[in-house]
């Protein structure tokens, strides 16, 4: 019987997801702008910010009596910059597109889907976690997506200084970032009932959160107040941990190739992994570890507010619809 039981959980979680997925799917109009958030943001990068970018570093090049008319130099330092920006765009993605896919829920609360749940035998423990489990799935595919495009426009450039290893833990990153990030928006949209609603926390998360987590721009460069909120995001020390990915090759391979430490830690300084928290260096190694402690954090907050995810409101009562359920 308890086998049974087991299956049956099984199969309601996979008729859940099943349906999640669909629900996005059918929708081609959710698909088109969640696959293009990323895309938008990358071409922006391309056209307005890449030059940006490098002029902050020719003047540290000058004062080390380097040019850019070095072609290789060239060719590091933007494999610098590129890997640099994109892999923060990256980590952006695992935030602002899994914002995207919890309309789904959103949806289904406001429409009184979730009314329609709660007076079938459905477990609501699986229909919780079957909103994460979609989430994810969708998440990680678009930003997959996403990233395979940046490996193509790398290479293309011929700028893709990665080890297999490096490529491998990209990909771990992300399946990390992504779970941290789903943990992470769910929760928040946990609290929301109304479509208008979600559309004004999509808006303002996905307007800051670039700053916030230092994608755009090096969190050195905002005031120090604004510096010590993004080192309570987790989202920001996602952000660093896909540049260790992206970068560190290519880093090792530029300082050889340079063979001047002063240059190289002057550059890192402004475009490395490394974050600076209240006066502190964290490392690569801490940040997993601090990324560890928010995924749980947020997995027990998730726990203990879980039930708001399947609130049944519109068109009856609370009150009302349980008293109803407990006459039948």
């Amino acid at each position: 019987m308890a086998a049974k039981t087991k299956t049956n959980y099984l199969e309601q979680l996979f008729s859940l997801t099943k349906r999640h997925l669909l629900v996005f799917i059918n929708s081609r109009m959710r698909v088109f702008f969640t696959l293009m958030v990323p895309f938008i943001i990358f071409v922006i990068y391309i056209f307005f910010l890449r030059d940006l970018e490098l002029m902050t570093i020719e003047p540290v090049l000058e004062e080390f009596s380097l040019s850019m008319s070095d072609p290789k130099l060239q060719k590091y330092v933007y494999t610098l910059i590129d890997s640099w920006m994109l892999s923060g765009i990256v980590a952006m993605c695992t935030i602002t597109v899994s914002f995207q896919i919890n309309t789904i829920t959103v949806s289904d609360k406001e429409n009184g889907i979730n009314r329609d749940f709660a007076s079938s035998p459905l477990s609501s423990n699986m229909l919780i976690f079957s909103y994460f489990l979609a989430n994810f799935i969708i998440t990680f595919v678009v930003c997959m997506i996403f990233l395979v495009a940046c490996f193509i426009y790398l290479a293309a450039l011929g700028e893709l200084i990665m080890t297999f290893t490096s490529i491998v833990t990209v990909i771990g990153v992300l399946i990390f970032a992504t779970v941290t990030g789903v943990l992470f928006t769910v929760f928040i949209c946990s609290f929301i009932s109304r479509d208008s609603t979600m559309a004004s926390v999509i808006t303002i998360f996905s307007t800051a959160i670039g700053f916030l987590i230092g994608a755009y721009m090096p969190l050195f460069m905002m005031p120090d107040a604004v510096q010590y909120v993004c080192g309570f995001i987790p989202g920001t020390y996602s952000c660093a941990l896909f540049r260790y990915a992206f970068m560190s090759d290519g880093i090792n391979a530029m300082a050889e190739y340079v063979g001047n430490p002063a240059l190289m830690e002057e550059l890192t300084g402004s475009f490395g992994y490394n974050l600076n928290f209240f006066g502190n260096v964290v490392t690569p190694a801490y940040q997993v570890l601090a990324l560890t402690l928010f995924t749980v954090l947020l997995l027990v907050l998730n726990i203990v507010f879980g039930k708001k995810l399947t609130a049944v409101i519109g068109g009856m009562s609370k009150k009302i619809f349980n008293k109803k359920k407990k006459e039948k």
